[in-house]
């Protein structure tokens, strides 16, 4: 399995214990009950590489697109659609490792769970071969999604550019709840300004919740994005 997914990448690790743990969805560690983590706090720090790594092509590459324009493409190109297609490429679905109800509900084939593998398998490169290597690996797919870009509405740019005139006030996005099965979470977060709540949002990811806070929140600042 691990060669396999290894050629469809064009990356050999040197440690393939970082990729089945990139593999590992946390309903299938928790039902195996596995002492090894599951893919999640893996998500979590490919999040940031592919940050830096999308932030930097932006700036050096499309240098003649005003801060706001690089920040709204920058986010249609690595939303939860767009990773969900990168994973898509690499047939990422057939190697995650998923817990009976999960793969019962179509878990394969679910967009949260493929964008957060996606992710993993970004910080297990980085954590394997360095920065350079999870850089080769990410502009395979960004360099083409820069062109096709999803239209994408980034409510919570939207917002940040409105909220950032004035240099006192802070956004903080909170979960503040967490309801269903492993197969299909909800989530919900609220948008905080200042210690104010000014929205809230559900969704079936954290990020996807956070869109929908800022969503309302520029709704009921009568703004229409």
């Amino acid at each position: 399995m691990f060669d396999e997914f290894q050629k469809n990448i064009g990356y050999k690790f040197k440690n393939e214990r970082l990729l089945e743990v990139a593999f590992t969805h946390s309903s299938y560690a928790n039902e195996k009950q596995l002492s090894r983590d599951c893919n999640e706090r893996l998500e979590f720090l490919g999040d940031s590489v592919l940050g830096v790594v999308s932030a930097d092509y932006f700036f050096h590459n499309l240098s003649h697109l005003p801060e706001g324009e690089m920040t709204k493409r920058r986010a249609a190109c690595v939303c939860e659609k767009s990773l969900f297609n990168f994973a898509k490429e690499i047939d990422l679905g057939k190697y995650i490792l998923l817990g009976k109800g999960e793969e019962r509900t179509g878990g394969r084939r679910r967009p949260s769970i493929l964008a957060d593998a996606f992710e993993a398998v970004i910080a297990a490169i980085y954590l394997d071969g360095g920065l350079e290597e999870a850089r080769k690996f990410i502009l395979r797919f960004l360099k083409k999604a820069v062109n096709e870009a999803p239209k994408f509405k980034d409510y919570k740019t939207a917002l940040q550019e409105i909220i950032q005139k004035n240099p006192d006030e802070h956004l903080t996005y909170i979960l503040v709840g967490e309801s269903g099965p492993d197969h299909d979470k909800r989530f919900e977060v609220e948008v905080h300004l200042n210690s104010n709540v000014i929205g809230s949002g559900i969704g079936g990811s954290k990020k996807g919740a956070e869109q929908a806070a800022a969503k309302k929140a520029l709704e009921l600042m009568g703004i229409k994005e």
